[in-house]
């Protein structure tokens, strides 16, 4: 009796978990907005190829340069395990040659693979849920068109109860709703158009908007900033002193299209990918409607606000080839490496040298205590192709200990930002293992 009495409880509890989703299932195709550089009266692989390149694919679904394309394999290293991206090639056995149209779609909007097990959301189907049916036969179109690859897909790296796929029902019923993009009637149509780009297709929110403990999206602090995969993906918020509100038009179009904002920022890490990958592809008009979209997020100052003074004292008082009188005959440590390795570049007074990616001046990064962002790029460096240039910076991983890459990362939030960075060793340690 005790045994039926479970068995009748987990089966009213999955009834009801059933229930709720269906409840929250939107079954509609959609209808996309107009997307400039998407093309309409051609055949569907042309327009797909925008909207896979608008999406980023490539960036989670291909490792590094040398892998295969689209042939998964990339690692995401999250609090409760590692998830690898799957084979989204045309490959019958390791790949998605053999989904229908059906099926396809139902994997992209509701995360539901062609077996009926739940995906993963480290892909972003809680964002491309909002996808037009038309746009995701489009993107399969295209990805049907490319070499297939027989790569057998990596086993995700998961502890009980995480690897668990059937419990991801609990996860949707509580976190996830399955719904179309609708415009705004109220709104221009550029301004529809930026808001799928942002919502839909360049699935923004994933990386920029908070999580709560369930690892769901707080929507009501909508990408106002998070912190995944070790770096920090910033305020875009329309916030002034935390936000974007303070960039020009033409600032977040540049950082767009080249991933550098003079005197605000330079990309790295994943957001570098998105800018290699997607981004600068967009069209100018597309460009355009995301920076209108984005002009209204409401403001908000985040979890983890960071405030961008004017020049600090150091800055001032250095200039190209040499820090202020009081730094020069510091013994810091910090000061050290920096005159060793970095001053070259970058320089003293963080105007940067021979390229714009090198200036520091002005920067989120070296003004974050955390000085995340910038461990980071010591550890990893970075390296872009954009607008036919490559973007390089070499990484220090191998040539610091943790001590030395944590010296250096305060020495560089202190001496271009004005903070007192808080990077220990261990803190160093642990984010090698990203």
């Amino acid at each position: 009796m005790k045994r039926l009495l479970i068995v009748i409880v987990i089966l009213v509890v999955f009834g009801a978990v059933a229930l709720a989703l269906l409840s929250r299932t939107d079954h509609s195709p959609g209808v996309s907005p107009a997307i400039a550089g998407a093309p309409t009266g051609e055949t569907a692989v042309a327009r797909g190829e925008y909207l896979m390149k608008a999406a980023d694919c490539v960036a989670c679904h291909t490792v590094g340069e040398t892998g295969k394309p689209f042939a998964g394999g990339v690692a995401f290293k999250l609090p409760f395990g590692t998830i690898y991206s799957t084979n989204i090639t045309a490959d019958p056995t390791y790949g998605i040659g053999a989904y229908t149209d059906e099926q396809f779609v139902r994997a992209v909007r509701e995360g539901i693979r062609r077996d009926g097990k739940h995906l993963y959301p480290a892909f972003p189907y809680t964002s491309y849920t909002q996808l037009s049916r038309d746009d995701v036969l489009a993107i399969k179109a295209y990805l049907w068109t490319l070499p297939p690859s027989a790569q057998p897909n990596r086993p995700n790296e998961l502890g009980f109860p995480f690897n668990q796929r059937w419990a991801m029902a609990f996860w949707n019923a509580a976190f996830f709703k399955s719904e179309r993009f609708a415009a705004d009637p109220a709104k221009s149509a550029q301004w529809n158009s930026g808001a799928y780009l942002a919502g839909a297709l360049g699935h923004c929110g994933e990386c920029h908007t908070p999580r709560n403990l369930g690892f769901g999206l707080e929507h009501s602090r909508e990408l106002s900033g998070e912190e995944l995969q070790g770096w920090r993906a910033y305020n875009l918020t329309s916030d002034a002193q935390h936000g974007i509100g303070s960039w020009t038009d033409d600032q977040i179009l540049a950082y767009l299209a080249t991933g550098h904002a003079p005197l605000h920022a330079s990309a790295g890490g994943p957001m570098l990918e998105a800018v290699s990958h997607s981004l600068q592809f967009l069209s100018p008009a597309d460009a355009t409607a995301l920076v209108t979209y984005l002009r209204t997020v409401p403001a908000h100052a985040g979890k983890h606000p960071i405030t961008v003074d004017a020049q600090p004292p150091a800055v001032v008082a250095s200039n190209a080839t040499l820090p202020g009188a009081d730094e020069l005959h510091s013994e810091s440590e910090g000061l050290a490496l920096f005159e060793g390795a970095c001053a070259g570049c970058h320089q003293w007074n963080g105007a940067g040298r021979e390229t714009p990616y090198a200036s520091l001046q002005g920067m989120r990064s070296v003004n974050d205590p955390s000085a995340k962002n910038v461990t980071e790029a010591i550890l990893e460096g970075a390296r872009m192709r954009v607008g036919g240039s490559d973007v390089y910076m070499p990484a220090f991983a191998d040539a610091y200990s943790n001590a030395e890459v944590a010296a250096l990362a305060n020495y560089v939030v202190a001496h271009f930002g004005g903070k007192h960075g808080s990077v220990t060793a261990d803190d160093v340690a642990a984010r090698r293992k990203f």
